[in-house]
């Protein structure tokens, strides 16, 4: 089993025009703990994290004038859709991370979490359709 067999596709990504107030409804509503932030060109520019937010918060900024750019964060740990389901672990521990974006020919494609790995833990008798 690798990544491609785990993720979370198709997902929603936001511009780096965002506010992080919008960022946080639509994580609040979804109940999502990140969001990927994507360039003009679709390719992964950072991602937006519910600590991201908190600190934004702490700083005393608004979150209404505060864009997805100014907060995210840049420097994202990714895997590859071939990438074995241990290894997809291995990276979420190592980098004490909830989340990692899916890369196939550089260009995200998914996301797997860490209940996606638990899911497929317990729930083997499941295939992913469509």
């Amino acid at each position: 089993m690798n990544a491609a067999d785990v993720m979370n596709s198709p997902i929603v990504a936001a511009t780096l025009k965002a506010s992080a107030r919008e960022i946080a409804l639509y994580m609040l509503l979804g109940g999502f703990s990140g969001v990927p932030i994507l360039e003009k060109d679709g390719t992964l520019a950072g991602i937006v994290t519910e600590m991201d937010l908190l600190h934004t918060i702490r700083e005393g900024k608004s979150l209404e004038d505060t864009t997805v750019d100014e907060i995210m964060t840049r420097d994202i740990v990714t895997v590859d859709v071939g990438t074995p389901v241990e290894d997809v672990m291995e990276v979420l521990e190592s980098e004490k991370i909830l989340r990692v974006p899916v890369m196939q020919a550089g260009t995200m494609v998914g996301i797997v979490s860490r209940p996606d790995l638990l899911r497929a833990a317990v729930e083997p008798q499941f295939e992913r359709v469509g």
